[in-house]
């Protein structure tokens, strides 16, 4: 007979030794609202951005980083202005 492969009844914890739990505990629990799951965080947007690879060229994505941090955000601006411009 192998030594570790001996079945044991699993002991279970004692009243007594039980932990308290704290605030701790409760601020990080699920939360239910019947027995639907409520969901933290931030809300699922509509319409979500969608990650894309794509190519620009240098001067353009170096003209937006001068900007500062949010370049990203400024460009995807300038895009929508553009598409606004000249929807059909």
């Amino acid at each position: 007979m192998n030594a570790k492969s001996q079945n044991t009844p699993a002991a279970s914890p004692a009243p007594d030794g039980a932990p308290e739990l704290g605030d701790e505990f409760f601020e990080r629990a699920d939360e239910y609202l019947g027995d639907k799951p409520v969901h933290r965080g931030r809300p699922r947007l509509a319409r979500p951005q969608q990650l894309l690879t794509i190519l620009f060229d240098a001067d353009v994505i170096e003209a937006f980083k001068a900007t500062g941090s949010g370049w990203q955000t400024r460009m995807n601006d300038a895009l929508k202005d553009w598409v606004a411009a000249h929807r059909a």
